[in-house]
């Protein structure tokens, strides 16, 4: 990113909001030629760079923005449209090599419907995600072989189907661009073959039909592999060498400098610098990382390596890891070891490869497992310094079939809970009763289970198991594991806890968190607004703001919430909650004095530097980042502010402002596991009593999946 000194003294004896024509040779060596209003590119211009990138095109406010063209010195060139510096919209792109890709573009990445015709004579047209062929495409080879069907993380993936030019072809499933799974053969003299597909051959299992009793009985499914395979090989997109983004400068003495009395700087002073935490310096600045989520300075003047970043008036701290670490001498330091122990022998233990298709008997409340564990060990458990205890594992085939089907490796599921790191409890229990542990890599929550609430779990999992892998994208919370730890001795005690997926496992902070459900009793934070911070957990009545989403997301996000509100009405689940993590990309924020809905929101300042763009590049070309954003995980969006009217004071959805914030977004439907069973049954009748009956959470699951939904899909629109 480079930084442009703007200062002029034409500059300053124009009037404000005026647009000429203007031409700045920068002390980088830089040029900029075109349309210039308050110190800023802003119309029509062209920007040289030393390096030979150059970009011609529409800016707004010192960004690209608008239709425009970007080109390499490589020879290879972008034009379409750009957002905020991004590749952003309809485009066109040629490599250096003269690849082409002509289609959708989101945040610098293929993303969308699209169309790549590589020089080597390949084409592919259909859907990306995030870079890659993801979703319905066709792959044409140049030999006339094509594909047509599901892909995945740019491989063939899903059902599909492959038809060679001398008219033979596969029908069936794909995995990693190969037949995996059930499908057909044919060929075109009309002999096929059904069965299982696999690479290996102890697992391929079928049967040939000859069209003709002079068939080819020689013939082996392994050949589809290593011969017919072997020329359609996809070819990969060329990296972006530099991305438009990270080229952008950042544009210090423009007008937005200015004295809290409203006139500019002089032109023979050197432009001041704003930091992240709000303080200004004329030292030279240099920006990294800090691990934290934030962007770090180091210049004369800041040198404190954990100076946290400023919400204007309101200093928000780095978030700190939540809860307390249980150490020896904490009252629940030995279950947290039983829990421990017991989950090493559950997951380490060897046990047959299974099957994603489970039998019936997998799922009866009776598969469990009792194993005891004496402190002295014995011939399956090792020695351990805890008190003695039993450990029970509930339905133990299905949720290591669940956690294969969620892509959870067992070596590292046993490093996050079992490793050398202790457990961190939160502070409070739930509304519950219930209490959270969180494992030191964030990556998994325990969470202790009333015994009505194992039960639902159990009734529930064969639906639930249907569902999440009918659903890629559910956003339903992630079960991996369900315990009971009963200790020995007098008091007889039994612990059942699940074990989930963090929702917040990320390297960024999240500043803002709620917990909505579309009802208005009740739904306002108790605490004063001096001790809100990143952790708290706003609510309804808290909202302040729209969520944005682009057209595909908007559109995935629709269609998984009411499928996943379906699955929750069938099995007579209500109370659940859409829990969303909001992490601001400015570097920056200024607060204003009232929050109107007493949650405070973060506001841009024109004065402050954003240095998001740099942030979010590592983020983009961070390839295990890359790999993880998906709907409800890192997703980069906008939020817009909104304000309550004064006269309404249960007002779920606020105004519009106009003011709009880039931020990073994680959502998930939490607490899934309260049936409508008799005691909300009673709730609701005693609240409906004393307040509006529309109000409340407690209410039958039918109604309450309506109006999780109406309010959901009022707060989560479409970005236009």
């Amino acid at each position: 990113m480079s930084v442009a000194h703007a200062d002029d003294a034409d500059d300053y004896s124009r009037p404000t909001g005026e647009t000429y024509h203007a031409e700045k040779a920068l002390p980088s060596g830089d040029f900029y030629t075109g349309q210039w209003r308050d110190n800023l590119p802003h119309g029509h211009g062209k920007y040289l760079w030393t390096d030979g990138c150059m970009y011609v095109g529409e800016w707004h406010r010192g960004k690209t923005m608008g239709k425009g063209r970007f080109s390499w010195p490589s020879g290879a060139t972008y034009e379409g449209d750009f957002k905020n510096g991004y590749m952003d919209g309809k485009g066109t792109y040629i490599d250096s090599t003269g690849d082409l890709y002509r289609g959708s573009w989101v945040m610098n990445l293929r993303h969308g419907q699209g169309t790549k015709s590589y020089v080597n004579g390949d084409c592919y047209d259909g859907e990306w995600r995030r870079g890659l062929q993801d979703g319905h495409g066709r792959y044409q080879w140049k030999n006339e072989n094509h594909y047509i069907g599901q892909w995945k993380n740019g491989m063939m993936n899903g059902n599909g189907t492959m038809i060679w030019s001398n008219g033979n072809r596969y029908d069936g499933s794909w995995e990693e661009s190969a037949p995996k799974g059930n499908g057909t053969f044919r060929w075109s003299d009309g002999s096929f073959y059904v069965g299982v597909w696999s690479k290996d051959p102890k697992e391929q299992n079928g049967t040939y039909y000859p069209s003709t009793t002079s068939g080819n009985f020689d013939w082996q499914p392994q050949q589809v592999f290593y011969v017919d395979l072997s020329e359609c090989v996809v070819c990969t997109c060329q990296r972006i060498p530099v991305l438009p983004s990270q080229k952008m400068p950042v544009w210090y003495g423009s007008s937005s400098e200015q004295s809290s009395s409203g006139n500019r700087t002089k032109s023979s002073e050197r432009p001041r610098r704003r930091s992240v935490d709000g303080r200004i310096s004329n030292g030279e600045m240099e920006l990294r990382s800090n691990g934290s989520g934030y962007l770090q300075v180091d210049d004369n003047n800041i040198t404190e390596s954990n100076r946290s970043p400023s919400l204007g008036n309101l200093r928000i701290q780095p978030a700190k890891k939540q809860g307390q670490t249980i150490s020896k001498g904490h009252k629940n330091y030995d279950l947290m070891l039983n829990l421990q122990l017991g989950i090493r022998h559950s997951v380490g233990r060897p046990a047959p490869a299974t099957s994603l298709d489970l039998k019936a008997s997998a799922f009866d409340p009776k598969e469990k497992v009792w194993t005891k564990f004496p402190s002295e060990g014995s011939k399956y458990t090792p020695p351990h310094q805890s008190c003695e205890f039993k450990w029970k594992d509930y339905c133990p085939v299905v949720f290591r079939t669940l956690r294969k089907l969620f892509s959870v490796d067992a070596a590292d599921y046993m490093l996050s809970i079992c490793g050398n790191d202790a457990l961190r409890e939160l502070s409070s229990p739930g509304k519950s009763g219930s209490f959270f542990y969180l494992t030191n890599d964030d990556r998994y929550m325990i969470k202790t289970m009333k015994k009505a609430e194992t039960k639902v779990l159990i009734r529930m999992l064969p639906a639930y198991y249907n569902h999440v892998r009918a659903c890629e994208n559910t956003l339903v919370t992630k079960f991996f594991g369900l315990h009971c730890v009963k200790l020995t001795g007098t008091a007889q005690k039994k612990v059942r806890f699940v074990i989930m997926g963090n929702l917040f496992c990320t390297g960024y902070s999240i500043h803002r968190r709620f917990d909505l459900k579309g009802s208005s009793h009740g739904r306002l934070t108790t605490k004063p607004e001096s001790e809100i911070d990143p952790n708290t957990t706003l609510k309804d009545l808290d909202l302040n703001f729209i969520f944005r989403l682009q057209k595909n997301w908007f559109q995935e996000f629709c269609r998984q919430v009411d499928r996943d509100c379906e699955f929750l009405e069938q099995e007579r689940i209500m109370d659940y909650s859409l829990l969303v993590g909001l992490h601001f990309r400015e570097a920056a924020f200024k607060e204003p004095a009232t929050p109107p809905s007493g949650a405070r929101t973060p506001t841009a300042g024109n004065s402050d530097t954003r240095l998001s763009r740099a942030e979010m590049d590592r983020f983009l070309l961070d390839a295990s980042k890359l790999a993880s954003t998906k709907l409800g995980i890192n997703m980069s969006t906008r939020v817009e502010r909104t304000v309550r009217r004064s006269d309404c004071e249960n007002q779920l959805v606020g105004e519009p402002t106009g003011e709009f914030y880039d931020v990073i977004l994680y959502f998930g439907i939490i607490d899934i596991l309260q049936d409508y069973d008799i005691s909300k049954k009673l709730e609701h009748a005693y609240k409906s009593m004393q307040y509006d009956p529309t109000s409340i959470s407690a209410v039958d699951p039918k109604q309450y999946s309506r109006r999780f939904r109406d309010f959901i899909f009022k707060i989560f629109v479409e970005d236009t």
